[in-house]
């Protein structure tokens, strides 16, 4: 086998789940053949350089080798390599969004009660009364 389809690739390398969302982010232009935009039914070959956008993470990889079987995570890996570049760029971005994802505090249960009772003390009082809104 000298070449394959681009969205059959993708899904046998585990870049995308099933070969119809595989097609799909090649028909949006999310996945790119040295540069340019392509047809799902296009043929590449090993040696030819992808740029795939899943999400918000980008790689830039090399074919090394085709398959059209959807095999184990391991023998996926196989099918690829990434560059230096993209993996300090991936990482990067996950650095970042941990900290910008980081949860706040939690709150301690001691908070949590005053603020209940605070507040059912306001319901006894009928402040929160349906008129009251608008």
């Amino acid at each position: 086998m000298d070449s394959i389809r681009i969205d059959k690739w993708l899904w046998a390398a585990r870049f995308f789940k099933t070969r119809s969302l595989a097609s799909e982010q090649v028909g949006l232009g999310r996945v790119l053949l040295a540069g340019q935009r392509l047809k799902p039914s296009r043929e590449i070959h090993p040696g030819d350089r992808l740029t795939i956008e899943r999400g918000d993470e980008v790689f830039d990889v090399y074919v090394e080798a085709l398959s059209n079987v959807r095999g184990p995570a391991k023998v996926a890996q196989t099918l690829y390599r990434e560059t230096p570049e993209s993996i300090r760029a991936r990482e990067a971005q996950k650095e970042l969004h941990r900290f910008v994802n980081e949860p706040a505090a939690s709150i301690t249960q001691v908070v949590r009660r005053s603020v209940m009772h605070v507040f059912s003390n306001d319901l006894k009082r009928n402040i929160f009364k349906k008129s009251s809104f608008p």
